[in-house]
């Protein structure tokens, strides 16, 4: 049996385990990442988009304070990273656009609107007609919209790539391999142990397995995160160069009461997605699901028919109870969580890097004072609580 000494080892390779290793490398320490597949995940599926003002919630204000800290820090995040990796972090401020398509959803939106400004948000109303003047491609029955000029985009697939690299080169150790244990002694967890019969000693060790990190074998009942997956379906679409530009900035509709997004790449992809499933671990791409993303897109932007359908995916978001992250360490020495990001991973990845680097370097493990909200045991009476019910 294999045995590998590190400072910090991180359990899952997706953006939010690829970023925790990248931050805390810089700072110093020797980390490592298991991950039979580093760069995959749940971002492999997402649309990339940065909307902290049109994907805000009813009752998700503290939520929203560090979806807006993380969306200020992306423009030099991705410069950044970009510089470490030597490659495009896939990032590009173009702004969104949200319309609606009938009576009922344009006064959706309204509301909305008027939620925005209560906060002090930056999100301007438009008419049809105007909507249709910035993205002529929009149906003709368009009836109003929101443009928010500062909700951006990424790649996900080029920010994972990015991100890897990065890591690499900043000394990073990965070990392909799925964590199949974590390893405790004396109340404090050790390390890991890998499914090909690795062991891994670390001083601490993160949980960033998504939506696998409510699951994982040797955490203890009531440390486990409660991480639940929710399903998402997105297509990809290829723009022919006869048809650019197809659309210049992020789309969002609400048609008939159902969310639809539209996320134009600068490489000439187009992704369409916003289903939301609860369906357990299932990850099938459905027929019902494909056509009810392209009738909806499809009233949105007719012209999306005549577009080449390339890739139907179908991924699982790590939902916490409250739709926020779990950040930090837990009552277990030794064991700290980057997880449940739900629908915000990709948006959040900036400052979960910074957040966790500092909880992992500072003496005390403390968060920094803008994550203190989403520390990792702010459900713990919760769950002990379930635990009692149950005996």
């Amino acid at each position: 049996m294999r045995t590998q000494t590190h400072d910090v080892l991180v359990v899952g390779g997706g953006i939010i385990g690829l970023v925790t290793a990248w931050r805390a490398a810089q700072r110093g320490l020797r980390v490592a990442v298991a991950d039979p597949a580093p760069g995959g995940g749940a971002a492999h599926v997402a649309a990339g988009m940065l909307a902290a003002v049109t994907e805000l919630q009813y009752g998700e204000q503290a939520l929203l304070d560090l979806n807006l800290a993380s969306a200020a820090r992306y423009p030099d995040f991705a410069a950044e990273l970009g510089d470490a990796a030597g490659m495009d972090a896939g990032y590009r401020p173009c702004g969104t656009l949200a319309v609606a398509l009938d009576a009922d959803d344009r006064a959706q939106l309204r509301d909305l609107h008027a939620f925005q400004t209560s906060l002090g948000l930056d999100a301007q109303w438009l008419s049809g007609r105007d909507c249709r003047r910035l993205e002529p491609m929009l149906a003709p029955g368009v009836r109003g919209g929101l443009r928010v000029d500062g909700d951006h985009q990424v790649d996900p697939r080029r920010l994972a790539a990015a991100l890897l690299r990065a890591a690499e080169l900043a000394g990073v150790v990965f070990l392909r391999s799925r964590a199949a244990r974590l390893e405790c002694a004396a109340d404090r967890v050790t390390g890991a142990l890998l499914a090909d019969g690795t062991t891994v000693a670390a001083d601490r060790t993160v949980v960033a397995a998504g939506s696998e990190s409510g699951r994982l074998p040797g955490v203890p009942a009531d440390v486990l995160p409660p991480v639940r997956p929710v399903k998402g379906q997105i297509l990809r679409l290829r723009i022919p160069p006869s048809h650019a530009p197809f659309l210049t900035r992020t789309v969002r509709a609400v048609v008939r009461g159902s969310h639809v997004y539209l996320v134009p790449r600068d490489t000439g992809e187009l992704i369409l997605g916003a289903t939301s499933e609860e369906f357990g671990w299932d990850t099938t791409v459905t027929a019902g699901g494909v056509y009810e993303l392209l009738r909806d897109a499809h009233e949105l932007v007719p012209g999306i028919t005549e577009l080449p359908l390339t890739e139907t995916l179908a991924g699982l978001r790590p939902c916490s109870p409250d739709n926020a992250p779990l950040l930090g360490r837990t009552a277990l020495d030794g064991l700290l969580l980057a997880t449940g990001h739900h629908r915000n991973g990709v948006l959040l990845t900036p400052i979960t890097g910074d957040a966790m680097a500092a909880a992992l370097t500072s003496p005390d493990g403390e968060l920094p004072a803008y994550a203190a909200p989403f520390g990792a045991t702010r459900f713990a009476s919760r769950t002990r609580e379930r635990q009692e019910q149950a005996v």
